[in-house]
């Protein structure tokens, strides 16, 4: 059959692969797809990106990263996180942040970061990230979302936990420059926020959360612990009296979220990025891809390996994906966030080691990890 009597559409498509491995030919050991992803890299069909559209302070030490996302990003739900690579020091890393607003017309997604102390990938976002750099980007994905059935809502924020709850109001009472828009969607909810922050200043998004408040969106309770001290959950039956009538979503220190966890009697709904350490083991050393080094009770064994330069596999670097699981072949670990021991020695890991996560893992003694995970 002869091009002439091909369809329009099926002569393109031949007509592309033809140009396709001419070009491949004279360009190898360059494809095509390596100048494709100089010259548009957010096409559809190649690995996710996004490109850095603005950073925009939020406070001294946090700032909202708008980005462009590829063809291929398939959207969220407010109270989503999304994993973003970026290369720091010639190192990928990858970090999870929550994203700050519901769909916009714009096809735009932003995430709010706030610099951490020592924190690799916060602070280069916050200080030294600019407009036009590209980043990874994996799909949206978690499960700390609104049930459409609650119409008595109890939000407890703190610190940078605030995240995902804006994008959660900022989907139901968007802000426009002639302000807060009313949606019939959001007609019939009844919504309080206790907002705690360090300080009056280092509370993020606090003229968004006034603002609704002052159109009456939202009832808003904030609390800082200069001024009020650390909050105990046992007051919040004080500052929410319909407590009992509301669910709650709550984000922040692991603290505060087994606290609320133990005091609440009523649906409850928890997210937690930044795991919440206990206090530190003994230390020993960590023996990883020929590498052996010291290492000290409280640091993860995946940031003393990194730090020694051993090539790691990581993910969320928060027990969450998986992606840094490795095979502990000898010696024992603690979890930082539950004091657990982990122990393994080569007669018991003899098929392949114990897996453990060498992001929320640290040494409790000598420790000896192998180079795959166990199956």
């Amino acid at each position: 059959m002869t091009d002439t009597l091909l369809r329009p559409a099926a002569r393109n498509a031949s007509l592309r692969s033809r140009l396709g491995r001419l070009a491949e030919a004279a360009t190898t050991p360059l494809l095509p797809a390596d100048y494709l992803d100089l010259v548009a890299p957010l096409r559809s069909g190649t690995d996710l990106r996004a490109r850095i559209v603005a950073v925009q302070p939020e406070t001294k030490d946090a700032a909202t990263i708008v980005l462009k996302p590829g063809v291929d990003w398939a959207g969220h739900v407010p109270g989503q996180y999304v994993r973003i690579g970026i290369d720091v020091d010639g190192v990928r890393e990858w970090r999870a942040y929550s994203l700050t607003h519901g769909p916009r017309a714009d096809g735009l997604i932003s995430i709010t970061v706030k610099a951490v102390p020592d924190g690799k990938v916060s602070n280069h976002l916050v200080h030294v990230a600019r407009p036009g750099t590209l980043v990874h980007l994996e799909q949206a994905t978690g499960d700390f979302v609104l049930d459409p059935s609650a119409t008595k809502l109890l939000f407890v924020t703190a610190g940078s936990g605030v995240t995902p709850v804006i994008g959660m109001l900022r989907n139901l009472f968007p802000v426009t420059d002639s302000g807060v828009v009313d949606l019939p969607r959001s007609a019939h909810l009844d919504i309080v926020v206790v907002h705690i922050a360090p300080t009056e200043p280092d509370s993020i998004f606090l003229d968004n959360l006034r603002e609704l408040a002052t159109h009456g969106a939202i009832t808003l309770v904030p609390r800082y612990d200069d001024q009020h001290g650390i909050l105990d959950v046992n007051d919040l039956g004080t500052l929410v009296p319909d407590l009992a009538e509301r669910t709650t979503y709550a984000c922040g220190p692991g603290g505060l979220l087994d606290a609320l966890t133990a005091y609440l009697t009523t649906p409850l709904f928890t997210e937690q990025f930044r795991a919440a350490w206990v206090e530190a083991g003994d230390g020993g050393t960590l023996t990883v891809g020929g590498i052996t080094v010291d290492a000290d009770g409280s640091t993860p064994l995946l940031d003393v390996a990194e730090a020694a330069g051993a090539l790691m596999p990581s993910g969320c670097r928060m027990g969450v994906c998986f992606g840094c699981v490795l095979p502990l072949k000898e010696g024992a670990v603690r979890d930082l966030r539950n004091g657990t021991i982990t122990t393994a020695d080569p007669i018991s890991s003899a098929n392949g080691g114990v897996p453990i996560q060498t992001c929320i893992s640290a040494a409790a003694g000598p420790c000896t990890l192998g180079e795959k995970a166990a199956r």
